[in-house]
């Protein structure tokens, strides 16, 4: 039997976070980092996608159809057969422009694997995940940082990112964790004014981003 489907939980942010709107959050507390080996990977500017192998859906669940998300849609028709009926696999869609226009050659696919939801409680380790993009043939966000949680390194990331091209980065503790623990065990820093507060929403004009890098992720898209 098939997992229950899960909305992926809001990121908090990092205190030196520029990118804080009026509904966002801060991470209460930095305990579950401290001591730990921690990944810091580039945040993809795109649509939350979750894959299972009966179902795919956005943020929300019972998310409707729209044209900017056939392409994914398309792939998850391949590999739906090798997703576990108890997984689900979550990225970015990054088919249509949202603050950020990737342009051609620069994406390796428009769809970006950063975690694995098993059971519909537990996330999976980093390397697990590495393990299930391996498998799928599908590119995970670029590794940013992968060492002992240091607050100061991962500032100084942050103040020398490519801005133009780079909305920030997710630092998330590389053991697994429960779905409980996320708001805890993940956060983030984002560029600041990369969303505006009175910016027409992405869909209302949606258009593709920029052509595909070759070879394409996974294979069968080309």
């Amino acid at each position: 039997m098939s997992i229950p489907f899960k909305k992926h939980p809001r990121t908090y942010h990092f205190e030196f976070s520029g990118g804080l709107q009026s509904d966002d959050k801060l991470i209460e507390s930095l305990a579950a980092f401290e001591g730990k080996r921690v990944i810091a990977t580039v945040k993809m500017d795109g649509e939350n996608t979750s894959l299972y192998t009966n179902y795919t859906h956005a943020r929300s669940i019972d998310s409707r159809h729209n044209f900017t998300r056939d392409w994914v849609k398309k792939m998850h028709s391949v590999i739906r057969h090798d997703i576990p009926e108890n997984i689900a696999l979550i990225g970015e869609n990054l088919w249509a422009e949202h603050s950020i226009r990737y342009p051609d050659g620069y994406l390796k696919s428009y769809f970006y694997l950063f975690a694995v939801l098993e059971d519909g409680e537990r996330y999976l380790s980093f390397d697990d995940v590495i393990a299930y993009a391996e498998m799928l043939d599908l590119p995970v966000p670029d590794v940013l940082y992968d060492d002992i949680f240091d607050l100061d390194k991962l500032k100084n990331i942050a103040n020398n990112l490519d801005t133009s091209l780079v909305e920030g980065f997710v630092v998330r503790v590389a053991d697994s964790f429960t779905f409980d623990e996320y708001s805890s065990c993940v956060a983030k820093f984002v560029r600041k004014g990369h969303v505006q507060e009175d910016a027409e929403h992405w869909l209302k004009n949606a258009r593709q981003n920029g052509a595909l890098k070759t070879p394409v992720k996974p294979y069968f898209m080309e």
